[in-house]
């Protein structure tokens, strides 16, 4: 299969081949990459990325994700026959990175993040559901599928989806590892009032959180 080439420089992107996104042994916890999808979507540079939220699409997907030159980086969409309980991250080759897939019996809303195309139990690569039932504010955490016993989130997520002003924490401590903001530059201006942006630390999967992202927007839209 032929390489493409890199779609946005200023993230250091390669649209790598399909076997480039496989499971890569164990989690990097260690500096400099946290790499819960794949290695290649950590910069060793902080990511701004723009989401386009698509409302009244269902076949061409509700998110677009660009960088802020307009670069697109990843689309997402519904499975065939699927509304709003299965949603695929695609990458600018249109190949499937993960699949996402809500619970139906959970009480918390649990959501399901598989690689590839894969629903799989063995393709798990993490979950994500509401901390608690009753919610003022959006509070989500986050196990790693090696984290059966989740006594403990691996990460967090605190804010307002309203105000597409969110927090995401690693594990239960205070350091951040990437914001939602409504915080309008002369680039974000461009993408529409209704967009949001996601700045995403060094080190940092920003497919993983990108699939946050669209995890916390499918809950809050319930």
């Amino acid at each position: 299969m032929k390489q493409p080439e890199a779609s946005a420089p200023s993230l250091a992107y390669a649209n790598p081949a399909p076997l480039e996104y496989a499971d890569p042994g164990t989690i990097a916890y260690a500096h400099p990459a946290v790499a819960i999808v794949s290695p290649h979507f950590c910069s060793p540079q902080p990511v701004d990325l723009a989401i386009v939220r698509k409302v009244l699409t269902i076949t061409d997907g509700n998110f677009v994700v660009s960088d802020i030159n307009g670069n697109i980086i990843f689309k997402v969409k519904g499975a065939r026959l699927s509304l709003r309980d299965h949603r695929i991250l695609l990458d600018t080759a249109g190949y499937p990175i993960i699949t996402l897939r809500k619970k139906y019996i959970s009480a918390h809303e649990r959501w399901q993040v598989f690689r590839g195309d894969s629903t799989e139990t063995r393709d798990l690569i993490f979950s994500a559901k509401r901390s608690s039932m009753f919610q003022f504010k959006t509070k989500l955490d986050i196990f790693l599928a090696n984290n059966i016993a989740e006594k403990a989130p691996d990460f967090r997520i605190k804010g307002s989806w309203f105000e597409r002003s969110c927090v995401i924490y690693g594990g239960n401590s205070s350091t951040i590892v990437a914001q939602m903001h409504k915080k309008r530059t002369v680039q974000s201006v461009l993408f529409g009032k209704d967009n949001f942006m996601v700045t995403v630390y060094p080190g940092i999967d920003y497919a993983f959180i990108i699939a946050l992202i669209v995890i916390l927007d499918e809950i809050n839209e319930n």
